[in-house]
């Protein structure tokens, strides 16, 4: 299914009847991921997943966003289906994008969330990662100097590419300056503010977001359960598919 917001096309599926259940996607992947789930949760809600802008088959934001951008626009999707109630489910960046939403006045009640190893918690730098940075910054001002980069013109660019994660050096110019931004966003702070019932899956070996990430969530969240996924990394719901379903089928009540 396509739609259009402020824009840009976009691309979403729906199934099944009854009330929302929306599925928010991490960075860098897009909602064929959650068809497992969606066929879960389909047997006795309406299971609604989108690309969101700059990934999967949805266009890219015209210029680079933030949390809040990717809020202001879910925001906008959700409206053209009116609901009461919704249940949210993120993984990754749509976790984070989540949380973000819940410290707003919404126009629906959000029943339940579900986070899988999801984004959100900045990670404090330790003193090689700040000292790395600093040699980073430094060496960058001194290449860019013209003379330097009449005789060296793609140093810059290799210097980058060197400490860039593969999702940075992946994506396109907007979408880069849009991570930076979106990653840079601690949200520790909103989670106690969380009033929805909320289950957490973690991947016990998840790097990206490790357990650590989990297990302060849920300590900060008032109303929150964690289930570990023993030696899955930050796709644990992909990795473990079928204890995914059976924890989401138990949380959601679906017999």
């Amino acid at each position: 299914m396509n739609t259009v917001i402020d824009g840009l096309n976009i691309n979403y599926e729906m199934r099944g009847e009854g009330d929302f259940v929306l599925f928010l996607h991490g960075w860098g992947a897009n909602m064929t991921l959650f068809e497992g789930l969606m066929n879960v949760v389909s047997q006795k809600y309406t299971a609604l997943a989108l690309d969101m802008p700059g990934f999967g088959k949805s266009d890219e934001p015209k210029e680079a966003w933030n949390v809040d951008n990717y809020v202001d626009f879910v925001l906008k999707f959700v409206d053209l289906f009116k609901p009461k109630s919704l249940v949210l489910v993120g993984h990754s960046f749509g976790g984070r994008v989540i949380i973000k939403m819940l410290a707003r006045e919404l126009p629906f009640e959000v029943r339940k969330i579900i986070l899988i190893d999801a984004a959100g918690i900045k990670p404090k730098k330790t003193l090689k990662q700040k000292a790395s940075l600093a040699a980073y910054k430094v060496g960058r001002r001194v290449m860019s100097l013209k003379p330097l980069k009449v005789l060296f013109p793609d140093a810059v660019e290799n210097m980058r590419k060197k400490r860039g994660s593969a999702d940075y050096n992946s994506a396109t110019p907007i979408m880069r300056e849009t991570l930076v931004k979106v990653v840079n966003e601690d949200l520790t702070c909103l989670l106690p503010s969380i009033k929805a019932s909320s289950l957490l899956i973690w991947g016990t070996a998840d790097t990206a977001t490790p357990l650590s990430d989990g297990e302060m969530m849920e300590k900060l969240i008032p109303d929150a359960g964690l289930v570990k996924v023993n030696g899955a990394g930050h796709y644990s719901f992909l990795e473990a598919p079928d204890l995914a379903a059976r924890v989401v089928a138990s949380f959601l009540k679906i017999s």
